[in-house]
């Protein structure tokens, strides 16, 4: 298969929408809508509606893994004022790290397209997309306990710690069991 990667738009929303939707809303109707702001409305229809108007008014950023016309996958990403939410914020203040640039929140991959790098190429979109956007410090939340258990894909929302890695990402702190804050610095793209 050849995939590209394509930034969330008005004109990639259909195909978006359309994944979303093959997957029964993602994670129970999130619409990647949970690390924003405003969160989801609960409804299917509503949450669609506030992603879109997200994308319209460009507080949605998704680096969309393509395959022809179709999403496959997708790695969420934007400014800690676009996605102020996060899991484990109590462990994340009491963390004392500095304020970053960027945050990547959650990943995505349609599940006939698993195990196929997707979810790398994903985040490599996003850290294409940043450095275009003036580069910063970027920082994410993996699991980093995948060496002693298996885990279903619906857990592995945030990334791995091994993705992150070989992405140049360093562990910079634990939040709580599972999940560590990593972080790297992307120079501006010229």
């Amino acid at each position: 298969m050849t995939y590209r990667v394509e930034a969330l738009s008005d004109a990639t929303f259909p195909a978006f929408e359309a994944l979303v939707r093959k997957h029964n809303g993602i994670f129970g109707g999130c619409w990647c809508l949970w690390f924003h702001e405003q969160g989801g409305t609960g409804s299917h229809e509503g949450n669609c509606a506030a992603k879109k108007r997200l994308v319209e008014q460009g507080i949605a950023h998704h680096a969309l893994v393509m395959n022809g016309d179709a999403v496959v996958g997708w790695c969420e990403y934007g400014t800690p004022v676009e996605l102020p939410n996060i899991y484990h914020r109590k462990q994340y203040d009491a963390s004392g790290i500095e304020p970053t640039d960027y945050r990547i929140t959650c990943f995505f991959v349609d599940r006939d397209h698993r195990k196929r790098g997707v979810a790398e190429l994903a985040l490599g979109g996003a850290l294409d997309a940043i450095a275009h956007a003036g580069g910063g410090s970027v920082e994410g939340y993996p699991r980093h306990d995948l060496d002693t258990k298996k885990m279903s894909a619906s857990f592995l929302f945030n990334g791995t710690l091994h993705m992150f890695e070989r992405a140049g990402f360093e562990r910079v702190a634990d939040l709580a069991k599972f999940r560590c804050i990593v972080r790297r610095t992307v120079a501006q793209a010229h």
